[in-house]
């Protein structure tokens, strides 16, 4: 059976269910679920060995991290195409293997419960409809990404650095849709639910929440289209919760059910998982115990060299234009700094186009290197609020909020 996953528009519906077919196929545990794309594998190597690529419906080869349920890391190389991750490889996560294969726009609703004057059920025409559309470029990180390079090693999915991307998202401010509905005054958060679902009965839901002040400030918001298209299947078709600035971990994909609570909310994904230890550097001493904890939260500032990588061979006495992104919670990126001697000396980058506080900022800098030998190219940044990268890397029992000063190891000959 012959596909084609190319997005010229708004889909129709025999294109919506052709693509769910195909989806089927990616969601079985078969070994065929993902074809191998291509023999090399992503430069990146834990314990497991080399991580091959695969192709998805709608996607371009992605490294592969698992299969059931998918997640696909980008590959490395595509954040030096340009500030924003394309849709076909934008990264792909699930937390929860029962997710849908299969969606008809014309009787999707979204629900809209709890603590309001007016339960709603809208539909995708009504959502549109609600309010002007409003557009921001935002980064979508893995709470995880880089986990991999934890030291000592954590546990949970090995991840490289490329559970990231940087995209423009349309939709209506979730502001819009909580007045719409009405939010009684005890309300105390707001719970989101997507349309993936637990395998066993003993598994909980992926349920997240933000406080009523969040959630009603205009930042958050629902989102239908993904840099000028709508959004791919695997990346939360027909609508997504995008709210910029946080970690992926609250992007609920396949949005489904909003419900206003007036308390607040205690279920496994905001009680238990994905918290971080409640102290300045969320982080602890290995092999110690937080004395507590907190819901995981915002980005903090973080950069990468992404036009050279571990090995490369750099030319003596030439000039050689370095180039990157930097990023953070929305404070704002307001230097970017290089090191080409292990971190005694720096050299500020040219920052580029300012896309917005939620967006990739693209950095450039020409170095000459007047020394043969190996070398460390070292990068960070900070942003308007103060917040610089640090030179250790902070250590948390999850692995979470890596943005530790990245190395890269090349050779001046």
């Amino acid at each position: 059976m012959k596909f084609s996953f190319i997005d010229t528009g708004k889909p129709t519906r025999r294109r919506v269910l052709r693509d769910a077919l195909a989806l089927v196929v990616a969601a079985s545990p078969l070994a065929s679920l993902a074809r191998a794309a291509d023999e090399n594998a992503e430069d990146v190597t834990f314990a497991a060995g080399p991580r091959p690529l695969v192709q998805y419906p709608q996607k371009r080869p992605l490294t592969l991290v698992t299969t059931r349920p998918p997640h696909l890391e980008t590959p490395f190389t595509v954040f030096n195409e340009g500030p924003i991750t394309p849709n076909d490889a934008f990264f792909v996560r699930y937390h929860l293997a029962n997710f849908p294969t299969s969606i008809d726009p014309d009787s999707y609703r979204l629900t809209v419960k709890g603590a309001v004057d007016t339960p709603l059920s809208l539909s995708l025409v009504e959502l549109k409809a609600l309010a002007e559309p409003v557009e921001v470029v935002a980064v979508n990180q893995c709470s995880g990404n880089s986990r991999g390079f934890s030291m000592p090693r954590v546990f949970g999915a090995q991840l490289g650095n490329g559970s990231m991307g940087n995209a423009r998202w349309v939709g209506v401010p979730l502001k819009a849709v909580l007045e719409k509905a009405g939010v009684k005054a005890d309300a105390r958060q707001v719970t989101f639910r997507g349309l993936d679902k637990p395998v066993l009965p003993s598994t909980p839901e992926f349920i997240k929440a933000l406080d009523i002040g969040h959630a009603m400030d205009g930042e958050p918001m629902i989102a239908w289209s993904m840099n000028g298209t709508d959004l791919p299947f695997l990346n939360g078709y027909p609508i997504r919760l995008v709210v910029p600035g946080y970690f992926g971990t609250y992007w609920v994909k396949h949005l489904s059910e909003i419900e206003v609570v007036d308390h607040t909310y205690d279920g496994f994904f905001m009680a238990k998982g994905y918290r971080v230890p409640d102290n300045d550097c969320f982080c602890i001493a290995p092999g110690t115990t937080p004395a507590q904890t907190k819901p995981i939260s915002k980005l903090p500032v973080r950069s990468f060299i992404t036009s050279v990588k571990h090995g490369d061979v750099l030319p003596l006495k030439k000039s050689v234009l370095l180039k990157g992104i930097a990023f953070d919670g929305g404070a704002g990126v307001n230097k970017v700094e290089l090191s080409i001697d292990g971190g005694k000396n720096w050299r500020e980058a040219t920052l580029g186009q300012d896309l917005g506080r939620y967006s990739f900022r693209e950095w450039t800098l020409a170095i000459t290197f007047t020394r043969k030998g190996a070398t460390q190219l070292m990068v960070r940044a900070s942003n308007s609020a103060g917040e610089l990268q640090p030179l250790q890397a902070d250590w948390n029992p999850a692995g979470y909020r890596r943005h530790v000063v990245e190395t890269s190891h090349v050779t001046v000959a």
